[in-house]
């Protein structure tokens, strides 16, 4: 029989000792083949027990050197980053004269890459490294926020009077549209390929109305407000024409600061074409004709032919590996979707 005392990984197989026959006694063919059956039924238990608990032996094993195995890859990819975030916050160290490419790309909005926070401390690093002789804006980007741009602008603007003798240059490559021209108006020269797309010098708000869909539906809208105005163009309620009115003069308030930093910016070298300022896109050979654009080129050019420089480093900010992983996470998905849909109430320089 099976001694109590032992562990049970320390199982054994014996015969039963109640079915031995009595010293001197005939065996009992019936006894001796209900005895034979017993033991054969519990040395299947105890091989299936064994089994059993070398399976839950090797999971235990196999768990732990998964999570071994994360714990070091979240471990590495931490490391990098830190690497990557130190390395991007010191001093620039070149050796020789070099030229600074840095992208603007996507939509300019806060928390993006195209954002003021990210872009202005590496426009103000290349400024201040002695060893930097000239700035290219690297632009591919349809635009996007107002502020944000105007931001942009505003410290490019200062650096220029700051730094005078080192020049920055905007070089566009597919489109340099809306928000994306009002940061590139900064620079000292904008140039572009002959099929850029250039311009878009306007302001728009997007909305819709669903009153006519609730009407036919039979669906009512039951908006409470403490202020006449808080719910204004709510796409649920017909519209309200002083409080349309209201909101053109504030896109006509924007649109004209807008006007009047591309003006600072180009000076003279503007036509007036009264069409320039309406809104309208242009290709980078039209762009050049009416003043948008200085001239046809390319990053290499410009670096090249421009600054005659034959070094240059790429500053565009980047997220952190971390960052980009953290970024795939349901919470940044659904930070996402707040963006977008706060992005909807206010005006935008888009295409």
């Amino acid at each position: 029989m099976t001694d109590p005392n032992r562990t049970t990984d320390d199982l054994r197989i014996e015969p039963l000792d109640e079915h031995t026959p009595a010293s001197g006694a005939k065996p009992n063919p019936d006894t001796r083949a209900q005895h034979e059956d017993n033991w054969a039924r519990d040395a299947l238990l105890d091989l299936a027990r064994e089994g059993l608990m070398e399976r839950r032996r090797a999971r235990r094993w196999q768990m732990f050197f998964r999570l071994l195995g994360f714990g070091i890859v979240i471990w590495l990819i931490a490391a990098f980053t830190l690497k990557v975030d130190h390395s991007e916050s010191g001093a620039l160290n070149l050796k020789q004269p070099t030229a600074a490419i840095i992208d603007i790309r996507g939509i300019i909005a806060a928390g993006q890459d195209a954002s003021a926070e990210k872009l202005i401390p590496i426009l103000e690093k290349a400024f201040k490294a002695p060893q930097i002789k000239g700035i290219v804006l690297r632009m591919n980007t349809p635009g996007g926020s107002p502020v944000q741009a105007g931001q942009i602008y505003d410290a490019i603007m200062r650096l220029r009077k700051e730094y005078p003798a080192k020049p920055i240059y905007a070089v566009t490559e597919d489109i340099c549209a809306s928000g994306g021209y009002y940061i590139a108006a900064a620079a000292d020269k904008i140039y572009a390929d002959k099929a850029s797309l250039v311009g878009s010098i306007g302001v728009r708000m997007d909305g819709f109305g669903f009153v006519g869909a609730m009407h036919t539906l039979g669906i009512e809208s039951r908006l409470l407000t403490s202020g006449a105005n808080k719910a204004m163009l709510d796409p649920f309620t017909p519209e309200n024409p002083a409080q349309v009115q209201y909101m053109q003069k504030l896109l006509d308030a924007v649109h004209q600061q807008f006007i009047d930093a591309v003006k600072q910016g180009r000076g003279n070298r503007l036509s007036d074409d009264p069409d320039l300022f309406s809104g309208l896109i242009y290709t980078g050979d039209q762009a050049v004709k009416n003043g948008l654009v200085d001239g046809l080129g390319t990053v290499r050019s410009v670096v090249h032919d421009q600054f005659r420089l034959q070094h240059e480093v790429d500053l565009t900010p980047h997220k952190s590996p971390l960052d980009r992983l953290l970024s795939q996470t349901a919470t940044e998905f659904g930070h996402s979707l707040m963006g977008l849909w706060a992005g909807q109430i206010g005006p935008k320089l888009l295409p």
